[in-house]
């Protein structure tokens, strides 16, 4: 442990030095300098003793959320800063060699920086500053409704025009903001949908960050063909050191009765069938399944009552169960939803066009619609935030399915 830390002790003060460095190529004024190596110092200290003193037995707070902001917002420029220095001196060791092995006489094996790199790199690094502040300050409440129609071909006739609205990831620990609650609560009632599905973690581990909010979730309107629900790796109250186990089963219930307060029907393990005039489809919520997250989802025992043929849409919190279990089971499941990745609440989205996030490194299925094997699953980017408290690129999303008859399946 003690190594680790020396490394990252290296690297931080690499960085800064760097960072240091572009700022007094860029201006010779005493104050700055010194007024930037305060506030570096100042940042760099509270965050250390903030994480330092990190309580497991209490988990993510307000103040965590504001640590781990302000270490991206701080950490983030300046690698940026970093890198185009490093390139700097890699050119200035080329060109003093060569000068060096010319003949050429000079005070300095390196040439002087040039302060115009120093603006492009700070201009650079201007960037991710302010995308982390707005990402901290608007994104994460720049909720956006996603209209996506699924074409299966063996879709019951009766469900032709069946639209269904998604939820994911609330994270209700994390809310600091009643009217954007307020506000997205009334997008999710705009919808005009028949089934609402929400697909896990309504907390980041206590029960309790819920019962601030369960009147505002209350507002959500009834629906036709009712609200459902599963759970998520963070609704198991894992990432928390209790005082015993009977203290983690007690949260773990209440966390349970939650979706009961919200006028959710909790779906642990087993399958509903949704009836519309003749015809049926069947709706399947299982726990969290995920690789390195909880294997606790057990889609044989959802399913033991249906058939090949039947149509199906599985509520499954994490996508790598779709990919590890699902993708080709043989009950084929012909829709799968999910959440989990929250689209890593970093990268560049162009609907349509282009997606990137560091959450593709992390997970085949992402964010979005993906097919294979003849079988689909969507993966919402998530209702609320963790960790990071902001949105940059990825945004928060509620998804509004219309369900088709027809051979397209994407």
């Amino acid at each position: 442990m003690g190594f680790r830390f020396l490394i990252l002790f290296v690297i931080i003060a690499i960085v800064e030095l760097y960072a240091f460095q572009a700022i007094k190529t860029v201006t010779k004024s005493k104050w700055i300098l010194i007024g930037y190596a305060v506030i570096s110092l100042a940042a760099i200290v509270f965050i250390t003793y903030e994480l330092f003193k990190f309580d497991r037995s209490v988990g993510q707070t307000k103040t965590t959320l504001i640590t781990l902001g302000l270490l991206l917002l701080v950490l983030l420029p300046k690698i940026v800063l970093t890198f185009v220095m490093l390139l700097e001196d890699v050119f200035r060791f080329l060109m003093g060699t060569v000068t060096h092995f010319m003949g050429h006489n000079s005070d300095s094996f390196l040439p002087e920086r040039r302060k115009f790199v120093s603006q492009v790199a700070i201009g650079l690094a201007a960037v991710p500053f302010l995308s982390l502040i707005y990402g901290m300050t608007i994104g994460k409440y720049n909720y956006k409704v996603i209209r996506q129609t699924l074409f299966f071909p063996d879709l019951p006739d009766a469900f032709e025009g069946f639209k269904i609205t998604q939820i994911s990831d609330i994270h209700s620990g994390s809310f600091d903001n009643e009217e954007k609650i307020r506000y997205a609560i009334d997008l999710i009632n705009e919808q005009e949908a028949d089934l609402l599905l929400f697909t896990g973690d309504i907390v980041n581990a206590k029960a309790d960050e819920m019962h601030p909010w369960i009147d505002i979730f209350n507002g959500i309107k009834k629906y036709e063909y009712g609200k459902y629900s599963i759970l998520g790796n963070h609704d198991y109250g894992a990432y928390l050191d209790w005082k015993s186990e009977k203290a983690k089963a007690e949260n773990f219930e209440a966390i349970k009765d939650l979706h009961r307060q919200i006028d959710f029907k909790l779906m642990m393990n087993e399958n509903v069938k949704i009836k519309k005039g003749n015809d049926e489809i069947a709706l399947i919520g299982v726990e969290n399944w995920g690789k390195h997250f909880g294997e606790f989802g057990d889609i044989n025992k959802a399913s033991e009552n249906l058939t090949e043929t039947d149509f199906k849409i599985l509520m499954s919190h994490d996508p790598s169960h779709w990919e590890y279990i699902i993708k080709q089971h043989p009950k084929n499941i012909q829709l799968t939803l999910s959440g989990h990745t929250h689209g890593m609440q970093f990268g560049i989205e162009i609907p349509g066009y282009f997606k990137w996030s560091l959450a593709k490194y992390m997970y085949k299925q992402w964010a979005g619609l993906y097919e294979e094997f003849g079988r689909s699953i969507y993966v919402n980017r998530g209702f609320g935030f963790h960790a990071y408290p902001g949105r940059v690129g990825i945004m928060p999303e509620i998804t509004v399915f219309e369900l088709k008859k027809g051979e397209k399946v994407a």
